[in-house]
């Protein structure tokens, strides 16, 4: 995705991406990036919780205005539910 955000940058439109593998966010360097510790293949949250997937969006669209370094990650606070009850079995 942050190769794709790259070209459309380069036609001067502004981009985020919404990022679940920080590792490779960080490798490929796109223009910003929010960044949710979630599993693969949910990057906008749990299904089915609207309210929770408005919020990645409406935090990603205030990364958008707030980035002003290329590259930069900002870590979003949400959780994913499941995860936590994974965490206390262990």
């Amino acid at each position: 995705m942050g190769l794709i955000q790259r070209e459309i940058e380069r036609h001067g439109i502004s981009t985020i991406g919404v990022s679940i593998v920080r590792k490779f966010t960080e490798e490929v360097k796109p223009p910003r990036s929010v960044f949710v510790k979630w599993p693969l293949g949910h990057p906008l949250g749990e299904p089915f919780k609207v309210d929770q997937q408005k919020k990645v969006i409406e935090s990603a669209f205030k990364a958008l205005q707030k980035i002003d370094t290329p590259g930069t990650i900002i870590d979003l606070p949400f959780r994913w539910k499941r995860y936590e009850d994974l965490e206390k079995e262990i």
